[in-house]
């Protein structure tokens, strides 16, 4: 490594290490340096040119080779890595991705095609780094080096693993070392791309590979009996609002069952932890969806007191993931269609899976004891105001905008914490403990009762035990015939 002395810099922005001093990289740092909006500052560069060793391009100094990532982070702290190598194939990206994350560093990288536009490489290339211009905030570093302390050398389970939330957390989980990490999905096509993702290749024909249905008990318990696992990640779940309005039986078997199985399993088979993926809308809920995940959470309280450490972590939208908001936005806008959204008046909280990872991560490492963590993800951004955000990023000069008013279930405004919760510090500033009410005699016996009632395909029994369950759940069933309801499986959350 090249000993070039480090700039204190005194400018705002994000400390940044490009990878790669070519021309796609000194033309980033030009642009970075220039347009301070961007909120990224370079640090320094990365390259494997020993030419280029100690120099210094755009007043910029090269600190090593793409070897030296790790030190490098540790000496300037940067907190972001831009490869800026356009022929950089995925494998080495994703590779250089899991030694970053696990110093806690994001990781971009310039589209490959940019290297066939013949062009210099411009800093609007990185626009989608601004995540702050997008929420109102900047983008939070919520994992610190030390969640390794809980993964480094563990046999570590992820269901839902093909997911949005479930591939990154086995990228990020994958770069601590773990001994053994264990990959559940029901979808094979999911399995297949995380696989190529991860190690470059997708034979499926690892033994960490594992399809299966969370809802399938005897399944769980032979997958929990054969790996042992002593982490796990339960990122599966029925995830849409709308569906399960129509379909809350399946959400209960998914949700509510699925979850207590693998409970259960964790329990039985001496799972040091158990991470449950939850959602903002399990507070004082208003549909199926938010029901659904409360009892998830709330079956981990029911079973407080087990050696296994159950917590549950709480988050709102996530910016990036399969099918979420930016995606139809960019699609509505791309095509000069309106942009259709609920009512100019909703809000959402967001925040990017890097976040999400990272809670999740960090609260594997805090939790002592069964508990639902919740992150402050700053004040709840309009969906009007960020559409209006995003267009500027993409140039879009005019938007039209149609409002369809919010669908059965939906809340005009989310909530993090419901009504009677309390709320304690912990030992990292952005996350907050929410303790709920003692739950009312005869809990095990009413949850049994939900069950039958689900697997029967009874909706309007469903309705009336999850009232019964969560009496801060507030909502009308949607009206539709008893065998209309799909027989969907669990996706990611």
């Amino acid at each position: 490594m090249t000993h070039t002395m480090i700039p204190r810099q005194r400018a705002v922005g994000v400390s940044t290490l490009i990878v790669g001093a070519g021309q796609a990289g000194t033309s980033l740092a030009r642009d970075l340096h220039r347009v301070r909006s961007f909120g990224l500052l370079p640090v320094g560069y990365l390259d494997d040119d020993p030419l280029k060793q100690g120099r210094r391009f755009r007043s910029t100094p090269v600190l090593g080779t793409i070897d030296d990532l790790e030190e490098v982070l540790h000496l300037t702290g940067a907190e972001v890595v831009v490869i800026a190598i356009p022929s950089m194939g995925s494998a080495d990206i994703h590779a250089l991705g899991r030694r970053a994350a696990a110093h806690g560093a994001r990781v971009r990288h310039l589209p490959p095609f940019l290297a066939a536009l013949q062009r210099e490489i411009a800093g609007t290339d990185m626009r989608d780094l601004q995540v702050g211009r997008l929420i109102g905030r900047d983008e939070l570093r919520v994992v610190g080096p030390g969640a390794g302390s809980a993964l480094t050398g563990k046999r570590v389970l992820v269901t839902g693993a093909g997911g949005s939330i479930g591939s990154e957390l086995c990228r990020q989980v994958y770069a601590f070392e773990p001994a053994q990490l264990v990959l559940l999905d029901h979808d094979e096509s999911n399995l297949h791309r995380l696989h190529l993702d991860l190690w470059g290749e997708a034979a499926l024909d690892a033994d960490t590979v594992v399809v299966a249905d969370i809802r399938d008990r005897e399944r769980i318990h032979q997958i929990f009996r054969e790996y042992r696992p002593q982490v796990v990640f339960h990122a599966a779940a029925l995830k849409h609002l709308p569906v399960l309005e129509r379909h809350p039986c399946e959400g209960v078997k998914s949700n509510v069952m699925g979850t207590e199985n693998l409970v259960e399993a964790a329990i039985a088979y001496d799972s040091e932890r158990f991470v449950l993926i939850s959602t903002d809308k399990a507070a004082n809920p208003t549909s199926v969806l938010g029901a659904t995940k409360r009892l998830a959470e709330l079956v981990l309280q029911a079973h407080a007191g087990s050696p296994t450490v159950l917590s549950a972590v709480r988050f709102g939208n996530v910016l990036g993931s399969r099918g979420s908001l930016l995606h139809v936005i960019r699609e509505q806008l791309a095509s000069g269609s309106e942009v259709t959204v609920t009512d100019p008046e909703v809000t959402r909280f967001f925040m990017t899976i890097e976040e999400a990872v990272g809670l999740v991560l960090e609260t594997a490492r805090m939790a002592e004891d069964t508990a639902t963590y919740v992150l402050d993800m700053g004040e709840p951004v309009k969906i009007v105001d960020l559409v209006e955000n995003f267009a500027r990023l993409l140039s879009v000069p005019t938007i039209s905008f149609r409002f369809t008013g919010l669908r059965p279930g939906e809340k005009l405004n989310e909530e993090l914490f419901g009504d009677g919760e309390i709320r304690i510090p912990t030992s990292h500033a952005r996350i907050t403990m929410a303790r709920p009410p003692m739950r009312t005699q005869g809990f095990r016996a009413r949850l049994q009762d939900l069950y039958d009632a689900a697997s029967h395909n009874r909706p309007d029994e469903v309705f009336a035990h999850l009232h019964d369950l969560v009496p801060e759940y507030a909502a009308k069933p949607v009206e539709v015939p008893v065998l209309a309801s799909a027989s969907l499986y669990p996706d990611d959350y």
